[in-house]
């Protein structure tokens, strides 16, 4: 895997190179727009943005350095009634103003995220936030004491806390705006500079009213050559969500070896079919535009180590079968090309020609330029959109936020047959987890038969990481939280 052998590389060059001086600041550089607190029931958040909301405004869990749960708002917690109850305590804390958080915020900006039927005030409110259609089992949200709330659910979620986890479901107060650590703003601005808040729960509170500069993070937003630019030259210690889209600007960059983290991201990146119309409308036809790309030369020609995929699931996950195959994977290279051609050359319906939406960046054009050479080579005709355009084919590029093989099928039903939709339907009101992962097989097949989803490869997710961030750790989610940098220097 591409992520192996570049930590490999990594951690034996990391102790000679790139020493920087462990003092100041520390200088993180997120590939996007300037940062933001923003609403992500509202609007999409960029990593700028998920970064800011994460080290300022957390959940009532966060991701450790390693991408496991830690804890946030809540201290505590337990799950009883056979998963179908979550009890979280509140620690104690303030909105930064001194204002104290308590549990019917908590609750009332719970509901604004997920939205839907325990929306606050009790009236439906349509969420934006993209992890609203995966939290549907969760049935009410209660106040329990002053700091206690419950979260029950109508069904047995078992990886709630890695969703609760994600910066979209940080908790931020709106009217005045702000969150409950672990960084307070202490200058606004594009690149604002975070200084940790102070915690009531330390046990030395005095302790933390000592200015230690190198504990503070400047986040500044920006597109990536400029953030690969300004690692290179020394003024920044880490750039922050990297993708294939600028993994090639690296290979112009004079940046140590050791420098350059993979992490081993789970989750989506193929080419969804968004138009079922024409060549398309067939799902033989549609496998037959699967099977004709060339996987192994299209991650080749972008990063020489990154594996290809041929199907929607990467290991069993909740499912209660092994990952459905497409039948060609039995096939050369050279018989899927044949095959994909005759089914071209018996269309009777004119040009075939097929849209492809994808962002923009060298890594995307490397990736039209493999893609369309395999439509080509079997008769059809690409054409490059933009990744908002109308399109027949458009690129899905996601990060899993929790380890379940729906999460996967749903993301992938961009636009899915109507069987497809039943089979994932049912697997999302399966009332226990063994018929959740019966049904979620079922799906599978029927994705699989529905051919709605191109699979390529995994997402490629990278990180320029300087020595001086020892606690930095690569991991399957993809997230650095900033306050999880540096070792700890207490």
């Amino acid at each position: 895997m591409l992520a192996g052998s570049l930590m490999l590389a990594g951690s034996t060059m990391l102790a000679g190179c790139d020493r920087r001086p462990d003092t100041g600041a520390v200088i993180v550089s997120a590939i996007g727009s300037a940062p933001r607190l923003a609403d992500a029931s509202r609007v999409a958040l960029d990593t700028p943005a998920r970064l800011m909301m994460d080290s300022t405004a957390q959940g009532l869990v966060r991701f450790d350095a390693a991408g496991q749960i830690e804890p946030g708002i809540a201290e505590r917690w337990i799950v009883i009634d056979n998963g179908m109850s979550y009890i979280f305590r509140l620690r104690e804390g303030d909105w930064g103003d001194g204002t104290p958080v308590t549990a019917e915020q908590v609750v009332a900006m719970l509901k604004r995220q997920i939205g839907g039927a325990i929306a606050a005030g009790g009236s439906h409110h349509d969420s934006r936030n993209p992890l609203a259609p995966f939290l549907t089992a969760i049935d009410e949200i209660v106040v329990m004491t002053p700091q206690v709330i419950e979260v029950r659910l109508s069904r047995p979620r078992p990886d709630l806390l890695k969703l609760f986890a994600q910066p979209e479901l940080a908790l931020l107060r709106l009217r005045p705006s702000g969150g409950t650590g672990p960084f307070r703003i202490a200058q606004r601005g594009r690149a604002p500079l975070l200084r940790p808040a102070f915690d009531p729960g330390q046990a030395d509170p005095d302790d933390q009213r000592e200015a230690r500069p190198q504990e503070d993070v400047r986040l500044i937003g920006e597109r990536a050559a400029r953030a690969i630019a300004r690692f290179a030259n020394r003024d920044s210690d880490l750039v922050s969500g990297g993708s294939f889209v600028d993994w090639p600007l690296l290979a112009t960059a004079d940046v140590a070896p050791a420098s350059v983290r993979v992490d081993p991201a789970v989750g989506l990146f193929g080419l969804a079919i968004v138009r079922r119309d024409g060549f398309l409308a067939d799902a033989g036809n549609r496998a037959a535009v699967s099977e004709a790309i060339d996987r192994t030369a299209l991650t080749t020609a972008i990063a020489s180590a990154w594996d290809p995929a041929d199907r929607i699931l990467p290991d069993i996950l909740d499912s209660a079968s092994l990952p459905q195959v497409p039948a060609w994977t039995l096939l050369t290279q050279d018989e899927r090309r044949v095959a994909a051609r005759r089914r071209v050359t018996a269309w009777t319906g004119g040009p075939i020609m097929v849209r492809i939406a994808l962002p923009v960046g060298p890594g995307a054009t490397l990736l039209y330029a493999q893609v369309a050479a395999s439509l080509m080579a079997v008769g059809i005709t690409p054409m490059r959109v933009g990744i908002d355009d109308a399109a027949d084919l458009k690129l899905v590029d996601a990060v899993a936020p929790y380890d379940s093989a729906r999460w996967y099928l749903a993301t992938a039903c961009v636009t899915c047959g109507d069987a497809a939709q039943a089979a994932l339907e049912a697997a999302r009101e399966a009332p226990t987890l063994a018929e959740r992962g019966v049904r979620i097989a079922a799906a599978d097949a029927a994705m699989n038969e529905d051919v709605a989803f191109i699979p390529l490869a995994r997402p490629l997710r990278w990180s320029l990481v300087a020595a001086r961030l020892r606690q930095w750790q690569a991991n399957s989610r993809a997230w650095h939280p900033l306050n999880r940098l540096r070792a700890d220097t207490n």
